[in-house]
């Protein structure tokens, strides 16, 4: 995992520690709360989806390059 998809990958994570901390501390219902969290783990599943998506690419990209410089 190179610097930039770990960076990517804390900022996910960040981000999701605070919509939780931010919805767990809102003054809100337990139904209206639990609601908040489902919304904001598919948002984050979503994101993980993704994050897993480009991933791939990158990885596939580097794989075809290193291919190349090998039978050049």
């Amino acid at each position: 995992m190179n610097d930039s998809s770990k960076i990517f990958l804390a900022a996910l994570v960040g981000a999701a520690a605070g919509a939780v901390a931010g919805i767990l501390l809102a003054p809100a219902s337990g139904k209206e709360t639990r609601e908040k969290i489902g919304e904001k783990a598919g948002e984050f599943s979503d994101n993980v989806k993704d994050f897993a998506e480009k991933s791939k690419e990158k990885f596939n990209e580097f794989k075809e390059s290193a291919k190349e410089k090998v039978s050049a």
